[in-house]
């Protein structure tokens, strides 16, 4: 990068904000993904005048500008595949308010997620997205991808809660959009079309999240079986009894084992299959649940089953299902992650395919995943230098994809699209659709400076 355009960032947003050192470039040149592309410039701005200044100079000069978080995301959405700045939130890392009058919260994109959840807790609050990255992921980054996790079923994902953005376009004029009301039907959803847009149409600065009263209390379940089969036929029956769980998790036989190992825990004789569930609420309503449940455990053919009450209890269970990924992840040097999803009804099938394919092909593949919403977490595990294992697992992709279109799902539930989904974005819409995709990003950003190379 030029230094002059280098000296006037450092004029405008200061010196110790702006870093051209390979240090720095090299540590956010990659994210989850493993692949790294380097910037030419990294960027810590601590309020929205720096970002103001920021976008200015870089709309000036047409230099791409990528926003980051934690840098925890699976499909590339914050690498810098264009060089130029990479803008990094973690100085922006406030919550500026919680209006336990209006339940509502204000932040900034750098907060972490586990941090509002504690915070709002303390006030009788509850914010319930929780992905599965919750102790490291940023609001701001799970606003970009429209983050999920293990509360999906009964709450919604990230975009269930976002009331309002505020924000900054490509060329620094400051935008809002939405407002602390759960009623605006005011113009068009510009705040809705930013949720999930991956960074790739504005830069937000400010976030307003919609709270809820925290329930009084809540159970976690474990339950093992013989097969997928049998589990997915038990919560078929959970979801038929009204007994409105708030997580529906399941584990595969590998996703099991490789956990187990992992954290020096036995998996249980035969156990081909757990399904984790927890209900929550008041205690009393809970303890009507609870009962409906345990009869149903009771009249189905389950090899065994836990009951965890107590905070430390439900822990140690949401601990099994958190330490899947670094578990697996030493099974072989490189972890292809998905996240595809299917209608819940196809769940059995899916896996049943994916497993066959993994056989025919030779391959490991280890799922798990929220049953309740049908988002199977797909991990091919390879080894990059093995070139042929390398080309089963792309042509395995491949085909998992269309199998999943087929059946109406999605080629992803809650990583987004990045670099590493853009190949097969053509199965799921047609040349038509991905070119209105594109007629906003030109709206928004007509040089494709914000992000660019992200999506399609």
């Amino acid at each position: 990068m030029d230094k002059k355009i280098i000296k006037e960032l450092q004029k405008k947003l200061g010196k110790d904000k702006i870093f051209v050192d390979r240090e720095y470039l090299v540590a956010y040149s990659y994210d989850a993904t493993g692949n790294q592309f380097m910037p030419d410039l990294v960027a810590f701005p601590e309020n929205e005048e720096d970002i103001k200044n920021l976008l200015k100079i870089a709309y000036k000069y047409r230099i791409p500008v990528t926003p980051r978080g934690a840098g925890v995301g699976y499909s590339g959405g914050s690498l810098p595949i264009d060089k130029g700045i990479v803008l990094v939130f973690t100085r922006m890392n406030k919550i500026l308010k919680i209006d336990t009058r209006n339940l509502y919260a204000e932040v900034e994109p750098g907060v972490i997620t586990q941090q509002l959840q504690l915070e709002v807790e303390k006030k009788g609050l509850f914010y319930p997205p929780d992905p599965a990255s919750l102790k490291t992921s940023t609001l701001g980054g799970n606003v970009a991808e429209n983050a999920g996790g293990l509360r999906c079923f009964k709450y919604g994902v990230t975009g269930n809660y976002v009331l309002g953005l505020e924000g900054f376009l490509v060329n620094g004029e400051k935008i809002k959009a939405g407002a602390p009301v759960i009623k605006d039907v005011a113009g068009y959803n510009v705040k809705s079309l930013l949720v999930g847009s991956e960074g790739t149409l504005a830069v937000v600065t400010k976030i307003i999240l919609r709270l809820i009263p925290l329930p009084e209390h809540r159970v976690t379940f474990r339950v093992d079986f013989k097969s997928l089969n049998q589990g997915a036929e038990f919560i078929n029956k959970v979801i038929l009894a009204n007994i409105s769980p708030s997580a529906l998790e399941f584990m595969d036989r590998t996703s099991i084992a490789a956990v187990c190992k992992y954290l020096g825990i036995d998996p249980g004789e035969d156990v081909n299959a757990s399904v984790l569930i927890e209900i929550d609420g008041n205690r009393a309503d809970i303890e009507q649940r609870k009962n409906r449940f345990v009869t149903l455990v009771q009249e189905s053919d389950v090899l065994s089953y836990k009951t965890a009450e107590t905070p430390e209890e439900q822990e140690e269970v949401w601990n099994i299902r958190r330490n899947i990924s670094p578990a697996i992840s030493k099974l072989k040097p490189k972890k292809i992650n998905e996240d595809i999803v299917v209608p819940t009804g196809r769940i059995p099938d899916t896996i049943e395919y994916i497993n066959r394919l993994a056989r025919e092909k030779g391959l490991t593949i280890i799922m798990f995943g929220h049953f309740g919403d049908g988002n199977i977490h797909t991990n091919l595990m390879v080894d990059p230098d093995d070139l042929e294992e390398m080309e089963k697992a792309e042509q395995a992709l491949d085909e998992i994809f269309k199998y999943v279109i087929s059946v109406q799902g999605s080629i992803t539930g809650e990583h987004g699209v990045g670099i590493s989904k853009k190949p097969f974005m053509g199965y799921q819409f047609t040349p038509v659709e991905i070119e209105i995709f594109k007629g906003i990003k030109r709206t928004f950003d007509p040089h494709n400076l914000l992000n660019p190379g992200k999506i399609f």
